[in-house]
């Protein structure tokens, strides 16, 4: 990735590294071990379960001749027998119980079961937080742009906002930009989010998000999760996987804002692929940001405008949405006045002063008064909303 990454650790107090028990502690650090072999992904590793009868251990012990006779060919044989030689099975045990990661494997009931079912399931992901039941059956990738204008960011947290009041889990991938205000507006609402990595769980990328990944953990609001094993860094070929478990995981995915060329295309591909839906907001027809969002439109993505939209389209009626905050009204003249000149379209500052008949220093002081109390947003360079339930 060029730039050196910083090395960090998020632990989980409460989690065991392998809370079932399915395999035994020597199976599981075979599964392990495989995952780490570049080369065998889930077709070739069903081969060899397969052919040895899920003894995983055998697997990993073969002579060549074996490893031939169980499907796999030559060239990746080669490659195996010398990553081989440099894995101790044994020792990736160690380290997960270090860091306190837990491990998710085909063989586990709590593996996902709406990513179970797409092409190439990771057989091994990596966990570090609790996944819940709702994370399991009602999750909802939300992706996009890394540089997001101030339309970008109001329709991703109104978006997450009222998805987490229904109890949809929120998938994103711990990006700047959409990602992060995805998974910040989910906690902060009281919601749920999963935040997919394209690295090992014992390097958070990027950086600058470590403190978010943390807070996800620590919270017990979600789930960092991996088909990456300790020690992998965030090279460019590991996003597009990350982004196929972003989809796998999710009953559909949201597109909020993107550019004609963005990682949240491909998570959107992803999901058609996979047969998951795929929703996109409509951007202004002039901005750069959003054309992307735009021709997914074209291409046959749901335009969406608000979440029922895509909560009536995936069928989900029977998760209860949470009571709707009563906003308190207007408490005098100038409140009123202010209120009254905006709207879920964003408006500068000037264009408020201009507008109205009220001093400078009245429209700041009455606009400041109102954001406290959650009746507008400023949502960046001095333009506001007004918040409406």
């Amino acid at each position: 990735m060029g730039k050196k990454q910083r090395r960090v650790e998020v632990f989980d107090a409460q989690a065991r590294y392998y809370p079932s028990a399915e395999l035994s502690l020597t199976e599981l650090s075979y599964w392990i071990a495989f995952s780490r072999v570049m080369g065998i992904g889930p077709v070739r590793f069903q081969l060899l379960l397969d052919y040895f009868k899920d003894d995983v251990a055998s697997a990993w012990q073969a002579p060549p001749q074996e490893l031939t006779r169980a499907g796999l060919d030559q060239r990746t044989i080669e490659s195996f027998l010398k990553q081989r030689s440099n894995i101790d099975p044994a020792n990736e045990l160690k380290r997960l119980e270090k860091l306190r990661i837990q491990v998710i494997t085909w063989k586990d009931a709590c593996y996902p079961p709406l990513l179970r079912k797409i092409e190439y399931a990771p057989p091994v992901l990596y966990t570090c937080g609790q996944l819940t039941e709702d994370d399991l059956h009602y999750s909802i990738g939300i992706v996009g742009t890394r540089k997001m204008s101030s339309y970008g960011r109001q329709v991703t947290e109104h978006f997450t906002k009222e998805l987490v009041k229904g109890k949809i889990t929120i998938v994103s991938g711990l990006a700047l930009g959409v990602d992060t205000v995805a998974h910040n507006t989910a906690l902060d609402n009281g919601g749920r989010t999963i935040a997919v990595l394209a690295c090992g769980l014992d390097t958070i990328y990027p950086p600058s998000n470590y403190h978010l990944a943390k807070h996800i953990v620590d919270s017990g609001q979600g789930v960092l999760l991996s088909s990456f094993p300790l020690g992998i860094k965030p090279e460019a070929g590991n996003f597009p996987a990350r982004n196929h478990i972003i989809s796998g995981l999710s009953l559909g995915v949201l597109v909020t804002e993107a550019p004609p060329k963005s990682g949240a295309l491909i998570t959107a591909n992803s999901a058609l692929v996979q047969g998951r839906e795929v929703y996109a907001v409509p951007s202004n027809i002039f901005s750069s940001s959003g054309a992307g969002v735009n021709k997914l439109i074209r291409d046959g993505a749901h335009p969406v405008t608000e979440v029922s939209d895509i909560l009536d389209h995936l069928n989900i009626h029977t998760v209860p949405l949470a009571e709707t905050s009563v906003l308190r009204e207007p408490e005098n003249e100038e409140e009123r006045a202010v209120l009254a000149l905006l709207s879920r379209e964003p408006r500068h500052i000037d264009d408020l002063i201009r507008d109205s008949d009220l001093a400078a220093n009245t429209i700041t002081a009455t606009l400041a008064i109102l954001e406290l109390d959650g009746l507008v947003k400023q949502i960046g360079s001095m333009q506001y909303v007004r918040y409406t339930t």
